[in-house]
């Protein structure tokens, strides 16, 4: 159940209740794609940076424990011991992405598993019985993620494809959801839109699943190798199609610039790999932008990462430290910066929000994007 609380331009400040909690919003979600965000990071860390959603993978969870073994131990949630909303996606994109050989067909798609080789069939209802398996509070429709480019006629296509399968998934989760065995029979379901770069396809697909009345929505197949022009006038152009009173969750994207200008456009949720794998090879996000802590410059550098940060790394460890750790190989070292970004992204959602509140979100993002610019300059 989604609450607008208020609006600042086009920027959305909300509530969404589920089984698991309530989400403040705009969110940006934790990635964990195997039920443990990378980086050596607990569910203790998750709760200490202020994580409101964490997020895990249907196609790497059926594929390894595998759905129906996280099912006889209870549940995502209590598998990896979180209490929280967990939004699971729907495996769509990993199939497309990770599968070299592959036959889209309208049941599904057949396609070989990326660990041992096996062959796999997923499609709507396969989806949605894993999802309901692991027994995440927000399950995502299953989807074809057309290439990019891809010509106007295959996008057409795919789109129709896509909401076909999303009635299928729509129908499967009822049946799912009032069975006596499944764990959490209140998952919610969100939809996708796709329709690449061709802005009038966005439009029409949005108009049709909105008809659909599911939790929520997603813009899928962006941050896929158009510009970040292309994708800011896709947001634009497709949000005000979607419907007001439910969450639009911008899926795979982005730079904390990325998640700024989409709040702008009215998008409420968010989810990225970049903090946790820029966090691996030594990058930390700050207000002053992104700090390589590998750099020789950091090597006496007795401050924290970003002085006045509140994670707990910054309340006890210095760069000159971190740097020794990436420079030994230890894992600590991974393991700070991913907290570190996390913690940031996660403040930074905070502050938007607030932002929005008093009506100055503009301000505040000028701001910030100014901070950004300055680059590496400590």
């Amino acid at each position: 159940m989604y609450k607008l609380i208020c609006k600042d331009g086009s920027a959305k400040r909300g509530e969404f209740k589920t089984v698991h909690g309530t989400i403040q919003t705009p969110v940006f979600m934790n990635v964990g794609t195997v039920a443990a965000i990378k980086g050596a990071v607990s569910t203790e860390d998750l709760e200490a940076i202020g994580t409101q959603v964490e997020l895990s993978n249907t196609y790497h969870l059926h594929v390894r424990p595998g759905d129906e073994v996280i099912k006889k131990l209870g549940g995502l949630h209590k598998f990896m011991v979180w209490d929280k909303p967990i939004l699971t996606d729907s495996g769509g994109f990993q199939v497309f992405s990770l599968a070299g050989l592959r036959k889209i067909k309208e049941e599904g798609v057949y396609f070989n598993s990326h660990v041992d080789g096996r062959k796999i069939f997923m499609g709507p209802e396969e989806s949605m019985r894993i999802q309901s398996n692991l027994a995440s509070t927000i399950a995502m429709a299953f989807d074809e993620c057309p290439p990019h480019p891809a010509t106007r006629e295959y996008m057409e296509n795919s789109v129709a494809r896509t909401t076909r399968w999303l009635n299928r998934c729509k129908a499967e989760m009822t049946r799912l959801n009032s069975l006596e065995d499944t764990i959490n029979k209140q998952q919610m379901l969100f939809g996708i839109n796709q329709g690449g770069t061709f802005a009038d396809i966005r439009i029409e697909h949005a108009k049709q699943i909105s008809e659909l009345d599911l939790d929520g929505y997603a813009l899928g197949g962006l941050a896929v190798g158009e510009t970040h022009e292309q994708m800011y006038e896709i947001i634009e152009k497709t949000v005000p199609y979607l419907p007001e009173n439910k969450p639009v969750y911008l899926m795979g994207v982005g730079t904390p610039a990325n998640i700024l200008e989409a709040v702008e456009r009215g998008v409420d949720f968010f989810d990225c790999v970049y903090p946790a794998r820029n966090g691996r090879h030594g990058n930390a996000y700050t207000n002053h932008g992104k700090m390589n802590l590998l750099n020789a410059k950091y090597e006496l550098d007795d401050r924290p990462i970003e002085e006045g940060c509140g994670c707990p790394v910054c309340r006890r460890y210095s760069r000159a430290y971190i740097r020794h750790l990436l420079k030994a190989k230890e894992m600590l070292g991974l393991r700070f910066l991913v907290t570190h970004n996390l913690y940031f992204y996660n403040k930074m959602m905070e502050e938007i929000r607030e932002a929005i509140e008093n009506g100055c979100f503009a301000q505040y993002k000028a701001g910030k994007l100014a901070g950004f610019e300055q680059g590496e300059n400590e």
